[in-house]
């Protein structure tokens, strides 16, 4: 994982075979790399400071809390929270060993569990809605004089433009 340091022209990149950091010139095409995957995993619904814990243990291996907050520049408490987070999603796991260490599934695991994960929550989405337009239609209803009306409706974002597009495509 990548630290910014001086200008964005180095960063600080661990090496697993000999544990250690060393300094390199940032590669353009690198940065863009990791930008996509941020973006990406930000859309699976991981917010910023998840998506550089995760990517900073999927690189550098088992780390300590502290090492990971000292890396990311992130307080120590904060650090703790969102791996508590990520343990609840699954992508990180705790190593019960003196000190406390953590470490990351791979990104394709992470990927699985976390659409895996919306899944499951479409699905109970999908079993509340029966109850919940039930319990609509046992409710006492106004009655309304129906006059047709022109309707007009702003569409803001790449989701609501293509479930619209999709509606079209069907009728």
């Amino acid at each position: 994982m990548a630290l910014a340091m001086e200008n964005n022209v180095l960063m600080k990149v661990y090496n697993k075979q000999t544990e250690s950091w060393k300094l390199v010139k940032k590669d353009q095409s690198y940065n863009q790399q990791l930008t996509t995957i941020e973006e990406t995993l930000s859309r699976f619904g991981l917010l910023k400071n998840e998506i550089r814990v995760y990517m900073f243990l999927a690189r550098a291996g088992e780390k300590k809390a502290g090492v990971i907050a000292e890396s990311i520049s992130l307080h120590r408490t904060e650090t703790y929270r969102i791996l508590r987070d990520l343990e609840r999603k699954g992508i990180v796991f705790s190593i019960f060993e003196k000190p406390l260490k953590f470490t990351a599934v791979s990104l394709d695991k992470a990927i699985d569990l976390l659409v895996d994960a919306q899944k499951i929550k479409i699905k109970l989405l999908e079993q509340e809605k029966t109850n919940l337009v039930e319990l609509w239609q046992s409710m006492p209803q106004h009655k309304v004089e129906k006059v047709t009306k022109e309707l007009f409706q702003m569409l803001e974002g790449e989701q609501q433009v293509l479930m619209k597009a999709h509606e079209l495509l069907e009728r």
